[in-house]
């Protein structure tokens, strides 16, 4: 990894995490206390972050992660909604990916219990599964952010490069015809862009709230591969351009 690549994961780490230790930052970019060091000094003077006592702590004042609970009563009859018609989409015997979304977790807990593979980065889809014995469940693993209970970071992303799967359910903050997906941090974005590209097909589940929006943190460009479940909420113009991009569209509600 070159110097600027780790100091730019250190930067996006901190950010997530609010702070993070010397000897973890050593441990996961296998270079000496030292260096790790000599990075934070670098990066404190670039104004990227504040040094601390054994660590780092971010400069940002606005919290990149939306705490899970909050999340799951934010348009919750819509996404409720989105999740049952995608798990119409699942059948028996495939292999998929169910991201650390609220939908992704009502599908969860929608599926029956049927012979499925599920990959996932999220710890309440993996617990919402682990109830279901016909089901193989695997998790990403990697760097756990507390606040969505999912994993990320170059472990989760390295986990994926060993497999294919049919189809990846996924959603993300912000749907922007022009720009395409994007999400509120860099890890979240780079992981859902690896599972993307594993499998044949990626539904996105989005609803209506997310169109227009463009968050920090680029996914993917929208294209006609992508197969999308909104609701009926979803604005004329939103729509009128989604079209553009894609045919394959399922409006609920």
């Amino acid at each position: 990894m070159l110097v600027a690549e780790r100091h730019q994961k250190i930067v996006e780490l901190v950010n997530l995490r609010s702070s993070v230790r010397v000897t973890e930052l050593s441990e996961l970019f296998s270079v000496t206390e030292e260096t790790i060091r000599r990075d934070l000094e670098k990066l404190e003077k670039e104004n990227k972050l504040k040094r601390s006592h054994g660590g780092a702590v971010t400069v940002q004042t606005e919290e990149a992660e939306i705490h899970f609970r909050e999340r799951e009563i934010t348009n919750a009859v819509e996404k409720k909604m989105i999740a049952y018609e995608a798990v119409k989409l699942v059948e028996s015997g495939e292999r998929i990916i169910l991201d650390a979304s609220t939908t992704a977790w009502y599908m969860a807990k929608t599926l029956e219990n049927i012979p499925l593979t599920v990959i996932t980065n999220s710890v309440r889809v993996a617990l919402e599964l682990s109830k279901k014995e016909k089901m193989t469940v695997i998790s990403t693993g990697g760097m756990l952010l507390p606040k969505s209970m999912s994993f990320v970071g170059p472990l989760a992303e390295r986990s994926l490069d060993m497999y294919h799967v049919n189809k990846t359910f996924l959603s993300c903050k912000g749907v922007d015809p022009v720009n395409g997906l994007s999400d509120s941090n860099e890890w979240q974005a780079l992981l859902k862009k690896r599972m993307i590209d594993i499998a044949d097909q990626t539904i996105l589940m989005a609803d209506s709230s997310k169109f227009g929006k463009r968050a920090f943190s680029q996914i993917d460009q929208l294209h006609d591969g992508y197969k999308v479940i909104t609701d009926s909420g979803i604005g004329k113009g939103s729509f009128e351009a989604l079209k553009e991009k894609t045919e394959q569209i399922t409006v609920v509600g």
